[in-house]
């Protein structure tokens, strides 16, 4: 079984405190890459987020790259082509698909060319509305 890490995951993952921080780092440790993925942005906006905390919470550059590290020594790092890309911006626009959500649907777009059998994350309802074949392996850890 693939499955794809959405960026809410990894996020809880490394977050003690996080109120999904257990199931998120439960489904972590158990994968490789050869079942674990993730969307080459997913390590922007882990990166953006771990950096932009509040508080105590909040990670210096240099302690946000070794948790990237961690998420690339045991995921495979997903990519879009920039056919892929536009194409999967083209569709999202015929959908509906208006701002924000538009990085999702990359992620989704990723998670398809993965072949994953799964998609983790914690927004259930912003995947599930990129269509059947997304819908269908969205999942909570």
């Amino acid at each position: 079984m693939r499955v794809f890490f959405d960026t809410s995951v990894l996020i809880a993952a490394f977050l003690e405190d996080h109120e999904h921080h257990a199931a998120s780092l439960a489904a972590f440790v158990k994968t490789d890459k050869r079942h674990g993925c993730c969307g080459a942005h997913s390590l922007a906006e882990v990166y953006s987020t771990l950096t932009r905390l509040p508080g105590k919470h909040r990670l210096s550059g240099e302690q946000a790259l070794l948790l990237l590290g961690n998420i690339r020594e045991r995921l495979a790092i997903v990519a879009l082509d920039d056919q892929e890309y536009y194409a999967a911006i083209v569709e999202s626009a015929a959908a509906g698909i208006v701002g924000g959500a538009i990085y999702d649907a990359l992620l989704a777009r990723c998670a398809l060319k993965a072949r994953a059998d799964t998609l983790y994350t914690w927004n259930l309802k912003h995947f599930q509305q990129f269509g059947p074949e997304v819908a269908e392996r969205t999942k909570t850890p």
